[in-house]
């Protein structure tokens, strides 16, 4: 598994396909190649200070590395967000809320191409006949 460094990386994926827990936020970003996946974290100072900040950072990277490993496709790009709950949550329904954020995230992912064509259209008819 290979890491997200570069804020331009971190705002692609964000602008792509989410799904919401009660910790955490993924979004990944499907760049249709055989690239291994890219994963990156981000806890705000929303979530706490400096101390309890690296706490989250440090327990989410042990969950991806150990458990959510085997979820990950090839050719995209994660970014976990976390919020202020993951302080609180046990490690075991943490481990549960980020594996069913990506299984949600993998199952739209497969569909939002699909989606991205069906809105372009519906929008062309609404135009006229004569506008393309």
């Amino acid at each position: 598994m290979q890491r997200l460094r570069r804020r331009a990386d971190f705002l692609a994926a964000s602008g792509g396909v989410k799904a919401h827990g009660a910790a955490i936020i993924v979004a990944a970003l499907d760049h249709r190649s055989d690239l291994p996946p890219r994963v990156g974290f981000t806890v705000s100072k929303k979530v706490g200070n400096a101390v309890e900040r690296n706490r989250v950072r440090r327990r989410l990277r042990e969950i991806v590395r150990l458990a959510a490993a085997d979820r990950f496709r090839k050719g995209l790009d994660y970014v976990i967000i976390a919020r202020r709950a993951a302080l609180a949550q046990t490690y075991g329904s943490l481990v549960s809320d980020v594996a069913r954020a990506f299984d949600r995230v993998n199952e739209r992912g497969r569909h939002a191409d699909h989606d991205k064509v069906a809105t372009r259209r519906g929008k062309a008819d609404r135009r006229g006949p004569g506008i393309r």
